[in-house]
C-alpha cells in the first residue's frame, strides 16, 4: 500500500529526514527550484487546534452574480486567510478575448474580510504583459487550481504545449502570498507523476506529524479498480522525494470504484476527506461530493459516505468541493436550478455550504457560563 512508501521515504521514527531537506535534494532543478523549502511550509500558527467535531452542513447558497456567470464557473480554490478564492470561468475578458470558444481560464475574487461579499472575478493575469498562468487557445484551457497551506504555491491542470499528455499536473510560485497576480511561469511537475494520459485535480497535503508531503490527484491512466471502463478518472496519490520531484501516482484504492471518482480535497490535519463521485450506491444526483475518513494518517481511508440530501442535489450535479482553512467551510460547483448559467450546463454555478465546529460552540458555552 501507499503508505508503506511513505514510512520508507522518510526512514525510521527518530532516523527521518527533517521537514525542510525533503526539498533539498541535486536533481530535476526546474522542479526544486521552484518547490524551495521556504516556500512549501506553512506558518504553525493555529495548526496545533483540534479541528471538530462538527456540527451538520448548512443549505447551500450561490455565490451570486458577482462571481457567477452566464458562463462556466467550477472547481475552486479558497486561500488560508479565506480572503481569496480562486475560480475556473470560460467567461470573456481574459487572455483569450471574447473567448468565444470557452476555454477555461483561472480567476480569483477577493474580498476585505470573511464577513463581506466576495468581489468579481479578476483573471490571474490581467496585470501581465503577457500570459504566464493562462494561455491563448490552450486546447481545453486551465482549470482547477490548488494552493499550498502557505499560499506561495499555485497547483492546476493544463494541456499547455510541451507536457506529457492530455493535460498534466502543473506548479507555479509567487513569493509574496498576498499578491495573487504575482505568479511566476508555472513548472510541469514532470514525467514520473504525468503520464501520457489526463492528470487533473491536484490537492497538496502536508502531513504535520511525519513532514511527508503527497500530491493527490485524478487520472484517467489504465489501471483502476477492476470493472472500470477506459477513461474512467480514479484517485492517485504521489509522494514528493528528496530531490524535490513527486514520483509515480500510486491508485488509492480505499477511494477508487469502478465509476469516476474525481477532485479529491484532503482537511488540513489529513483525517477528513472529500471527493465528487458518480457511483451508483447511495447516489443522489448525477454526480454528488461524498466524504471519507480516518483515525491518523497513517491509517487508510474509510469507504466515502454521501454527504446527503442537503448538499447533494436530486439528479443534478454536484462537484469540486474546496475546504476552508479551519474545516468549516465547502464551496463547490452545482448545475442545479436556480443558478446564473443559462442555460444550466454540466458545471453550473459556485455554491457554499458551511458547518459549525463544536468545539468553538463547547468554547463558546463555556465562556457564556463563567460571565454568569
Amino acid at each position: 500500500m501507499y503508505l508503506h512508501r511513505w514510512q520508507n521515504l522518510i526512514g525510521r521514527p527518530g532516523g527521518g529526514l527533517p521537514r525542510r531537506r525533503l526539498l533539498q535534494g541535486a536533481g530535476a532543478f526546474g522542479i526544486a527550484a521552484t518547490l524551495r523549502p521556504t516556500a512549501v511550509f506553512a506558518e504553525r500558527d493555529d495548526e496545533d487546534e483540534r479541528l471538530g467535531p462538527f456540527g451538520p452542513w448548512s443549505t447551500p447558497v450561490n455565490l451570486g452574480p458577482v462571481v457567477n456567470s452566464p458562463f462556466h464557473e467550477w472547481a475552486t480554490a479558497i486561500s488560508k486567510d479565506g480572503l481569496s478564492l480562486y475560480i475556473t470561468s470560460s467567461r470573456p475578458g481574459g487572455v483569450n478575448g471574447p473567448n468565444l470558444g470557452q476555454r477555461n481560464e483561472i480567476w480569483v475574487s477577493q474580498r476585505a474580510s470573511i464577513d463581506v461579499p466576495w468581489q468579481a472575478p479578476v483573471n490571474l493575469d490581467a496585470y501581465n504583459t503577457r500570459p504566464v498562468i493562462n494561455l491563448p487557445s490552450a486546447t481545453s484551457g486551465n482549470s482547477n487550481p490548488n494552493l499550498s497551506p502557505d499560499g506561495h504555491l499555485l497547483f492546476f491542470q493544463s494541456p499547455r504545449p510541451g507536457g506529457y499528455g492530455d493535460a498534466d499536473l502543473y506548479v507555479s510560485r509567487r513569493t509574496n502570498k498576498h499578491d495573487d497576480f504575482g505568479w511566476q511561469e508555472p513548472v510541469n511537475l514532470g514525467g514520473l507523476i504525468n503520464t501520457r494520459y489526463e492528470e487533473s485535480t491536484p490537492d497538496y497535503f502536508e502531513d504535520e506529524e511525519t513532514g511527508i508531503i503527497v500530491l493527490y490527484f485524478s487520472s484517467n491512466r489504465p489501471g483502476g479498480p477492476p470493472g472500470s471502463l477506459p477513461g474512467t478518472e480514479h484517485q492517485y496519490v504521489s509522494t514528493l522525494g528528496d530531490d524535490g520531484t513527486f514520483g509515480p501516482g500510486v491508485l488509492v484504492p480505499e477511494l477508487s470504484s469502478p465509476y469516476n471518482d474525481i477532485h479529491a480535497m484532503i482537511r488540513r490535519d489529513g483525517l477528513e476527506l472529500f471527493l465528487n463521485s458518480d457511483r451508483p450506491n447511495g447516489r443522489i444526483g448525477t454526480a454528488d461530493i461524498w466524504v471519507s475518513t480516518r483515525d491518523s494518517t497513517r491509517d487508510p481511508w474509510s469507504p466515502p459516505v454521501n454527504l446527503g440530501p442537503t448538499v447533494n442535489y436530486p439528479s443534478y450535479r454536484t462537484a469540486r468541493p474546496a475546504l476552508s482553512w479551519d474545516g468549516t467551510t465547502l464551496y463547490f460547483n452545482s448545475n442545479r436550478p436556480g443558478g446564473f448559467n443559462a442555460p444550466a450546463d454540466l458545471f453550473g454555478d459556485i455554491y457554499v455550504t458551511t458547518r459549525r465546529n463544536l468545539r468553538e460552540r463547547e468554547r463558546d458555552d463555556e465562556s457564556g457560563r463563567q460571565r454568569q
